[in-house]
């Protein structure tokens, strides 16, 4: 499993609106993109204060890597991130790792 986590500081305009068409476009990805096990969404609620103004985000879980590196030129994910993802941001961090299927939380 590959394990793509991606962190979104929004702009000050963004909308509530706005996002549930975000989240509804990252989750209809995986109908769209093989090799997507899992996406899930939403906004920041740590009450740590270390989010470092990214107050969205979402995590795509791949099946492999092989899976993550088809989902990157898809045009589908282009689409989504051209028309949901690009309007709404100022800045975004992109964070994968590779985990073992076994893998236990911590």
């Amino acid at each position: 499993m590959v394990e793509h986590i991606v962190l979104l500081k929004l702009k000050s305009d963004v909308t509530t609106a706005q996002l549930e068409t975000l989240s509804d476009a990252l989750l209809g990805m995986t109908d769209e993109i093989p090799g997507i096990a899992s996406i899930t969404a939403g906004t920041n609620n740590s009450p740590e204060g270390k989010s470092q103004g990214y107050g969205y985000g979402f995590i795509v879980r791949f099946t492999d890597e092989a899976a993550r590196d088809a989902y990157l030129p898809h045009p589908f994910h282009r689409q989504v991130a051209s028309e949901h993802i690009r309007p709404l941001v100022e800045d975004v961090l992109v964070f994968d790792y590779s985990a073992p299927i076994n893998n236990r939380s911590v």
